[in-house]
């Protein structure tokens, strides 16, 4: 059934009462309604005898515009009549509660009916001067201001209207800034927490990590890396990249990092921790198509030989005294994990002799631009440029941190793909 329109929002839906028609005006029609600005205010009026309201209908803006009225004699019309284009509802506190509301016997059940049912809008509560505290109640409650029924008058009541806008808008901007930042410093903690902490306890070893995604404001991406040191002193260290850079790569990443640490915490090793790892792979990723390189290097207890694993991943490189840097061997690089069901992934023997630095590194790092041809860098690239600043004098996580720093400027600005590099040294 329709609702019934009353006389005064007729009168002043609009904005303006309605004018005689003009000459040459068929008889029976008004004048064409012109379509209202769209920032004019529209303010909802909820009370039950609004025909007989004090309110001056002629309110004006900040602007000098009319402000538009509409008016309720229930929450049932409320509810219709509640569109996007009413920025401010004026509410009666004398009106009746609806359903289990009523029985509760709560002053401001109806203010709290309102406020549930329209979140995003300003309101403002109407009360006698003889129930200030009611109103200041309403206000703790959630409406923006209250306004007494027998002082009510034009003017007051647009300024309260506009004041009682902009106050919500702020309320609502602040709230969602603080949610923002509430969100944002979550997703910090937690990724911050799902980085590793290297567990070398025992081991003469140093080591020195840089990690930086791709993404924008992220701090964890599809790259992950580990190093943890058994009982028997073997020091195993890993780095990997899963494809893609979004967060379900990076969650992917995670989990796979989290496998390899527990496993090779069981005592598996080599071919058997990579099929396990890849089995982990296909369980886990969203579909067919994605994979994981990874390479992982288990370091004997007297810190001079090594067994290298490589799936698809690039080759570590070696620093080593009076011997120029040079990638380890990769000769018996195996695939990706999750790429060939069943793949074996053969174990190379290292010597690294009495003292060394090992460079682990996901493709990131050196599929930055370099020259104006714009070619990558390349494992050679990288080499290179390991090769001069050790000319330099440099080691260890002093070269670590200038070697990503002038990738990064040869590149022109920040590298696109999510870098991840680890460096273990071993001095005599």
């Amino acid at each position: 059934m329709p609702v019934p329109v009353p006389r005064q929002r007729a009168a002043v839906e609009s904005g303006q009462a309605r004018a005689a028609s003009p000459p040459g005006t068929p008889a029976g029609q008004g004048p064409a309604r012109t379509k209202p600005p769209a920032d004019t205010l529209t303010l909802l009026v909820i009370e039950e005898d609004p025909a007989g309201s004090p309110i001056v209908p002629e309110m004006l803006d900040a602007g000098g515009r009319p402000i538009r009225l509409r008016t309720a004699r229930n929450l049932t019309e409320a509810e219709r009549l509640l569109t996007d284009d009413v920025h401010c509802i004026l509410l009666d506190l004398a009106l009746p509660a609806p359903g289990r509301a009523a029985e509760e016997n709560d002053e401001l059940a109806v203010l709290r009916h309102v406020l549930h049912l329209a979140p995003r809008h300003a309101v403002l509560a109407l009360t006698t001067s003889g129930d200030a505290e009611r109103g200041a109640e309403a206000v703790r409650v959630g409406a923006q201001d209250y306004l007494f029924r027998d002082e009510l008058d034009g003017r007051l009541l647009s300024r309260a209207i506009r004041y009682a806008v902009e106050r919500k808008r702020s309320d609502t901007a602040e709230r969602r800034l603080t949610e923002s930042k509430l969100r944002a410093q979550e997703n910090a903690r937690l990724e911050r927490g799902l980085l590793p902490t290297p567990l070398l306890d025992g081991s003469s070893l140093r080591f020195a990590a840089r990690y930086r995604p791709g993404r924008s404001r992220a701090l964890l991406g599809g790259d992950f890396y580990d190093t943890v040191r058994t009982p028997d002193g073997t020091v195993h260290a890993m780095i990997g990249d899963v494809c893609g850079h979004g967060p379900d790569e990076a969650a992917l990443g995670v989990e796979l990092r989290i496998a390899w640490r527990a496993l090779t915490l069981a005592g598996l090793c080599g071919d058997r921790l990579l099929s396990t790892l890849q089995q982990v792979l296909e369980h886990e990723r969203e579909n067919d198509e994605i994979f994981a390189t990874l390479c992982t290097v288990d370091i004997t207890p007297d810190g001079r030989r090594a067994g290298l694993c490589l799936a698809g991943h690039p080759s570590p490189l070696i620093v080593r005294p009076q011997r120029p840097a040079e990638l380890l061997p990769y000769d018996g690089n195996g695939p990706a994990l999750g790429l060939l069901p069943h793949a074996r992934w053969p174990r190379t023997q290292v010597e690294l002799g009495p003292a060394w630095s090992l460079m682990l590194y996901t493709d990131g790092l050196i599929e930055g631009r370099v020259g104006q041809d714009g070619e990558r860098l390349g494992q050679d690239g990288l080499v290179a440029l390991v090769r001069r600043r050790l000319a330099e004098g440099l080691n260890g996580e002093e070269l670590l941190r200038t070697a990503v720093n002038e990738v990064r400027h040869l590149n022109g600005g920040e590298l696109t793909d999510d870098v991840a590099v680890v460096l273990l040294d071993r001095e005599p």
